[in-house]
């Protein structure tokens, strides 16, 4: 496996030096700061996310006002105990992205967010005290514990959220497999082990965060 420092160094002649390589980096959020994000606002950022899938971001955005009209705020209990009828009643509302069965996932997560805030005080707080060393461990729980978290978006909204997290875009699968960690896109419980004992070593070389190694990793491509 490559060393940090050479991606990293590759990724900075690219983009014109180090300087102009750290100005396309983003820092994640403290754990402590991450706990204290009220539950409403985890659920309605996988919701976002769910929702974007395959759709244009820009309309989900424009379109989400509405979104968080409808659902409350996207306060757990108010969603998680909506009936089928509530689903198609609001599937059916101008303004609205109309696929129930995104619709019902929201419905869903909710559930799940609520049961997580019961055990750990807050869906944040579980979040937080996830061991740093097995983020890929949070993507999988995801994927298995809630709906339509699994693939891309699960670490998406992660991201979005201020979770450190590397992100398996196009471009850092590829880099991953011209550094010989991986060979395709991972998603066997061994090829995700890999992802997280390369990052894990990058991080312990270099200091950096997830999200900073995972865009120079992306960025030296080109």
């Amino acid at each position: 496996m490559i060393n940090a420092a050479d991606f990293i160094h590759r990724a900075a002649d690219f983009k014109g030096g180090m300087h102009e390589l750290e100005a396309l980096l983003q820092a994640p959020t403290p754990r402590a700061a991450l706990a204290d994000v009220p539950d409403d606002r985890w659920l309605s950022r996988a919701a976002r996310g769910i929702m974007a899938a395959g759709f244009v971001w820009r309309v989900v955005d424009n379109m989400w006002p509405k979104h968080e009209e409808v659902f409350e705020g996207f306060q757990l209990e108010p969603v998680a105990f909506l009936g089928d009828a509530d689903i198609d009643r609001i599937a059916a509302m101008d303004g609205i992205i109309g696929h129930r069965g995104k619709l019902s996932a929201i419905r869903e997560n909710a559930r799940m967010m609520l049961d997580v805030s019961a055990d750990h005080g807050s869906f944040g707080a579980f979040v937080a005290a996830w061991p740093e060393d097995d983020i890929v461990g949070l993507w999988t729980w995801l994927k298995t514990n809630g709906s339509r978290l699994g693939g891309a978006t699960g670490p998406y909204f992660l991201r979005s959220m201020g979770v450190d997290t590397p992100l398996m875009t196009q471009d850092v699968v590829k880099a991953l497999v011209a550094a010989g960690v991986i060979d395709k896109t991972p998603t066997s419980k061994t090829a995700l082990r890999q992802v997280q004992a390369a990052f894990s070593a990058w991080r312990a070389e270099t200091g950096r965060s997830y999200n900073e190694l995972s865009k120079m990793l992306a960025c030296s491509l080109g």
